[in-house]
């Protein structure tokens, strides 16, 4: 008996029953805006059955055709505030921005770039956490190498892409957000036939498969002073792999290629405002009427606040890939508060006796839920010693060792810098030490009181004292993927603090290893070995 092929997404079905039988794959028609209007139904997407799927030897061959390698373009100018918007590839921009002296301006640069024409004082002055803004540009090249289709096939063939660690396959049809996700490694093979079979597809860390995105995030991070993240979608023609939901981070969506039907809504209260966690998904007939309704397309940009409900779905004639970089995720003033008044509370019940008086004795007859009626002056007694206790509070706030602890946290959450030719060439990564003719050669190169040295990176190491030994926190041996290794630091002897601080408060400006105030020519060099062999400092030519 003839035995059938059976596709990879028919066969998770077998294997998964709980999920529903496949259904038709829609495919979304734009409706005049005006005729939304008069419908009340902004928020409802009219559907038409989906033509048949082209075979996948079509699929591939416009694969391989995406795959075609770019050809370089212009740099970027050397104007800050007028940054080429001309459709530069973003490798060029790059290699142009690490000739840039200080990391903190590179990444300023940076940023200026991706939201370019929009100023940056001006987005953080006016839009920032505050409403969703739009960039469309009609330049589809204006992004171009930041990510691809064709990189995103190489990373399943080339690397370890794990379903629902790495890769989520979704869908969302008749208002049902489904999950696909089959256990073990994402392969081409399976995973383009989800895509063909009308599935989204997200890479949730490209920053630890893609250089190009490593480096763009690891230079963002030092803009936002928190994390920045990325996660990339791709969907077929026709379709919606999300339902509408809102996040707790802020999002700018660059568009890679294709285009992108969006929608982006209010928060529905005051309480979703800005909020601490992302949101269950929702119901259309829960989000209203968008505020914004745009069709992304290459090169554009749409970035919107946490908080701001959000859907997109792809138009019948082209598919859509774009990256979502986050940040300012738990970067709140609530957050800091959060590690500094348990802190604080301690503090005080050391130190103020007044804080560590008992209660009163009948406190639970007027005080709690049930007694909250009642109208007792001890009530107003208490609570007025209450709001006493909670102004003296403040005098006891370690508000410095807070924000330390708040900076261990990102310092972990940061991606290690990506080096630069010239960096590499003068860290330990670069050094020529090697085993050639059965011999260990350029081994000992030494440091001098002479050698100019500097921090690899603005926000790559910091002091945090933890009120018995000081330790240095640092970046630069992080991994690409998120929290894979523990925090990195290392005690820093009483002598060298004054030297560490010097270090970081000298950057960018390289500084001689005899010139760190410490007691000896020795402690010196011995400080000087000590941060260069963890690749924290480089020198200002190689050794």
């Amino acid at each position: 008996m003839e035995r059938k092929h059976m596709s990879a997404f028919a066969l998770y079905k077998t294997l998964s029953t709980d999920l529903p039988p496949t259904a038709t794959k829609p495919s979304l028609q734009v409706a005049d805006k005006k005729k939304r209007k008069k419908e009340n139904g902004a928020n409802k997407v009219n559907t038409v059955k989906a033509q048949l799927k082209p075979e996948r030897k079509k699929v591939r061959k416009k694969l391989l055709k995406s795959a075609k390698k770019e050809e370089s373009l212009k740099g970027m100018t050397e104007d800050e505030e007028c940054v080429n918007g001309d459709g530069e590839a973003v490798d060029a921009l790059l290699a142009d921005l690490g000739k840039v002296n200080s990391s903190r301006e590179r990444a300023s640069k940076l940023f200026q770039w991706i939201i370019n024409p929009i100023p940056a004082k001006s987005f953080f002055r006016e839009t920032w956490e505050k409403k969703p803004i739009l960039v469309q540009r009609k330049t589809p090249d204006y992004y171009k190498g930041l990510f691809s289709t064709a990189e995103f096939d190489r990373i399943l063939r080339q690397e370890d892409v794990q379903y629902g660690v790495n890769l989520d396959v979704t869908s969302y049809t008749n208002g049902k957000r489904e999950t696909h996700n089959p256990p073990g490694r994402a392969l081409p093979f399976t995973v383009w036939d989800f895509y063909e079979r009308g599935c989204s597809l997200r890479m949730l860390n490209p920053q630890a498969f893609s250089s190009t995105v490593w480096n763009v995030l690891s230079i963002l991070q030092e803009q936002f002073g928190s994390m920045a993240g990325a996660n990339i979608y791709l969907t077929p023609p026709g379709t919606q792999g999300f339902a509408p939901h809102y996040d707790d981070i802020e999002a700018f969506v660059v568009q890679l290629e294709g285009k992108k039907h969006w929608r982006v809504y209010n928060p529905r209260t005051e309480d979703e405002v800005l909020p601490v966690l992302s949101s269950p998904n929702f119901d259309q007939a829960d989000i209203g009427k968008p505020i914004l309704e745009v069709v992304l397309e290459a090169g554009d940009l749409l970035y919107f606040p946490r908080g701001f409900i959000h859907q997109g779905d792809c138009l019948p004639d082209a598919h859509s890939l774009h990256i979502t970089i986050s940040s300012h995720q738990k970067n709140s003033w609530g957050d800091l508060l959060q590690k500094l008044v348990p802190a604080a509370l301690e503090i005080a019940m050391e130190e103020d006796v007044e804080f560590r008086q008992g209660l009163p004795l009948d406190y639970l007859t007027y005080m709690g839920v049930q007694n909250s009626d009642k109208d007792d002056p001890r009530r107003t007694k208490f609570f007025s010693r209450i709001e006493s206790l909670m102004k003296k509070l403040i005098t006891y706030a370690p508000v410095d060792a807070a924000v330390d602890q708040k900076a261990r946290d990102y310092l972990h959450d940061c991606l290690p810098p990506m080096l630069t030719p010239e960096e590499l060439a003068s860290s330990v990564q670069g050094a020529s030490t090697r085993w050639e003719h059965g011999q260990v050669l350029d081994v000992g190169a030494q440091i001098t009181t002479q050698t100019r040295v500097r921090i690899l990176r603005s926000g790559c190491a910091r002091l945090c004292s933890d009120g018995e030994a000081v330790h240095l926190y640092y970046t630069t041996d992080n991994s690409r993927v998120y929290h894979k290794e523990e925090p990195k630091s290392f005690e820093i002897k009483a002598e060298h603090t004054d030297a560490m601080e010097f270090l970081i408060h000298s950057y960018p400006k390289f500084v001689t290893v005899g010139s760190f105030p410490c007691d000896s020519a020795d402690d010196r060099i011995a400080l000087a070995e000590l941060l260069f062999e963890r690749g924290i400092i480089h020198t200002a030519g190689p050794l």
